[in-house]
């Protein structure tokens, strides 16, 4: 018996819940068997992952299985539909399983409560028929690509910055592979998380129906797919155009054999770590935690506190007695800084002030040191009184 196979009856509650599908002849009785007998993987239950779980979900996709290591927070629910008040502060992959059981009872849906690693990927993915990535890094971005390829199944992929949005399929047949549009990462650094740049909440609201589409598409085998083609969104401009990608016949991952593909240490790949909270490693004496820079103010020392958030981020809270200067000006208004002061760099979380410090001690500013846990860290270690963002 094949997966497509699994279902054989449809009951009266489920001919009743998808009747609009059962009444479209791309559908019907025999398309809707197919969905309930699909098996899809979503890695990430935020931005992109809710709106994929919840249509999918709705179409009633079988088995979905769903991959976070992460809590919700107050910030994702301007955006991540699949969580709420309720359930701040529990792992996503919970909070998504209890709204998708909430939505559609008739799914099963499997939980990782763990990152999406080398060691872990095939073990996870092998199960399923498709992978969506529903990610905000490079790393996992990469690696979803590569054991896509290794098992043989596609990749939708999506990606939202600020105003904009990408999705495309990759890894079938006759398609590219991620590494044939995107055959290097960008430089470490170059590119801000959505934590430090922002996003508009509905764009990946529209990304992942997209995608979702995609899946579904794939799995009744109906319409044009976007595999050779990356559709991009601007939503400033209401704007949706189409580029042709082509696969490349000397990909170093697709135009070899499965089974010759390895799944390597993508965070090194890419230079950059697959979490948002994790920083430039730097030196035990390049850290302060808030705690003692606290104590080092209160006690009457003269610590020169620079901020590298952009204003926009400065406007909505700041330390007093803070000197603000942007990471990306940084390098050019050294000249604003004396190297032989006692200096403490701090950003939202520590990630951006990382990488700061680590510029001012290659410039010679020895005592520049990293505020570690950023703000974020200030604010629930010294002074609970200051918004968080």
């Amino acid at each position: 018996m094949t997966k497509r196979d699994r279902i054989s009856e449809l009951t009266n509650k489920q001919i009743e819940r998808y009747s609009r599908h059962l009444l479209l002849p791309e559908i019907g009785l025999n398309g809707q068997k197919r969905l309930m007998a699909a098996r899809v993987l979503i890695v990430g239950a935020g931005g992109l992952g809710s709106p994929v779980a919840m249509y999918l979900a709705g179409a009633g996709v079988g088995h979905l299985g769903l991959v976070d290591a992460d809590t919700v927070s107050v910030s994702n629910l301007q955006r991540q539909i699949l969580h709420g008040t309720t359930t701040l502060g529990h792992p996503k992959v919970e909070s998504a399983k209890a709204r998708l059981l909430d939505f559609n009872p008739d799914v099963c849906v499997d939980i990782y409560n763990e990152a999406f690693t080398s060691e872990s990927a095939e073990r996870i993915a092998g199960e399923y028929d498709l992978v969506i990535d529903g990610t905000d890094n490079f790393p996992t971005r990469y690696l979803i690509n590569d054991v896509a390829l290794q098992l043989g199944i596609p990749f939708i992929y999506g990606a939202i910055f600020r105003m904009d949005g990408q999705a495309s399929i990759f890894c079938t047949e006759e398609g590219p592979c991620y590494r044939c549009v995107f055959p290097t990462p960008p430089a470490p650094g170059s590119v801000m998380t959505c934590s430090e740049a922002g996003v508009l909440g509905v764009v990946p609201g529209l990304i992942g129906m997209i995608q979702a589409t995609e899946a579904i598409k794939w799995i009744l085998g109906l319409g044009t797919s976007l595999s050779g083609r990356l559709l991009t969104y601007d939503a400033t401009g209401m704007q949706f155009d189409s580029i042709s990608i082509d696969k490349n016949p000397d990909c170093p991952v697709c135009a070899r054999n499965p089974e010759m593909i390895r799944l390597i240490d993508y965070e090194g790949f890419c230079g950059s770590p697959s979490a948002d909270h994790e920083a430039t490693p730097l030196p035990k004496e390049a850290e302060i935690t808030p705690l003692e820079l606290k104590s080092r103010l209160e006690t009457g020392h003269s610590v020169v506190i620079v901020d590298v958030r952009r204003s926009i981020e400065w406007a909505i809270v700041h330390l007093d007695n803070s000197i603000l200067i942007p990471l990306e000006e940084l390098e050019h208004r050294l000249g604003e800084l004396n190297s032989l002061d006692e200096i403490v760099v701090l950003c939202r979380i520590g990630r951006r002030s990382a990488r700061a410090v680590a510029l001012l001690r290659d410039r010679g500013f020895q005592q520049a040191r990293n505020l570690t846990g950023g703000l974020v860290a200030w604010t629930h270690d010294v002074d609970p009184s200051l918004p968080q963002y």
